[in-house]
């Protein structure tokens, strides 16, 4: 069976930019921070995974759809356009995306949609023969895992894949059930409400009773708290839109076949790639 490494670009090289204890600079005086830790991480991962096959997915500047949907949608992020250009993630993505070619990694930027919905649809369309891997510390790929497919969150040593079980105990859900708990609870990372006075574990027990969101709301007049219920009846719509805005769909061109993200890990360092491409 292959295994199949998908990553996160862009969650992994804000994770390393902010996340690296200093400021770290290469031999022309740039900050090189962000690389360093990111090909660090990449190089640990495949070794734990050891994948047959690997791709790296960064968000593109495109139109966010979901914005459509709700205004407020990641409203709350960052304006990186009122900072300086070599003060953002952004500036070492050249470095990244030459590290990531001298090492034969498959790459690319999103172009109509966003990084979550290339990476489902990885899932979905190889998923069912393949053994999946998603790397990335984004919660809504919870809802992917399958008995194929597992999240892995890297934190160097202390990395965790998660599989079914993992989101059964965490959540009280099953991971199918978990873009429904999601949109009830909200999720304050992409500034969306969910209903008041509903927290994730009342959530749980409401889906443990009635399957699916579609089902708390079909029934919601039969919830015995008042202040649930009262919260469920009145964000009703809300509710509905924030399970568009996360569940996870396969509606996108896939920019590489699986026969052309096959990979093989060179016998090379983190120092020896950075030297490949001259900026150490």
């Amino acid at each position: 069976m292959n295994k199949i490494l998908i990553i996160d670009g862009s969650n992994l090289l804000f994770q390393m930019f902010y996340g690296m204890p200093s400021r770290i600079t290469g031999k022309d005086g740039r900050h090189i921070q962000g690389t360093l830790g990111f090909i660090g991480a990449l190089l640990k991962m495949v070794r734990q995974t050891t994948p047959s096959h690997l791709v790296v997915v960064f968000d593109g500047e495109c139109e966010n759809e979901r914005s459509n949907i709700n205004p407020d949608y990641k409203a709350n992020r960052k304006d990186f356009s009122q900072i300086p250009e070599e003060e953002t993630p952004f500036s070492q993505l050249p470095d990244i995306y030459a590290a990531l070619d001298f090492l034969g990694v498959r790459h690319t930027e999103t172009t109509v949609c966003e990084t979550d919905d290339l990476i489902a649809g990885y899932a979905f369309t190889y998923g069912g023969d393949n053994e999946i891997i998603i790397s990335s510390h984004d919660s809504d790929f919870f809802q992917l895992i399958t008995n194929q497919v597992y999240v892995l969150r890297y934190r160097g040593e202390s990395t965790v894949i998660c599989d079914k079980r993992y989101i059964i105990n965490k959540f009280g859900v099953l991971p199918s059930q978990y873009a429904d708990l999601k949109a009830i609870t909200g999720d304050k990372a992409d500034n969306i409400i969910g209903a008041e006075k509903v927290g994730p574990k009342n959530a749980a027990l409401l889906l443990r009773d009635y399957q699916s969101l579609d089902g708390v709301l079909q029934n919601a007049h039969m919830i015995s708290k008042p202040s649930i219920k009262d919260s469920i009846v009145r964000n009703t719509e809300r509710l509905r839109n924030n399970y568009k805005l996360i569940k996870l769909e396969n509606n996108n061109e896939l920019p590489f076949k699986l026969d052309d993200i096959k990979f093989s890990l060179p016998s090379v360092t983190t120092r020896d790639i950075l030297k490949a491409i001259n900026i150490i």
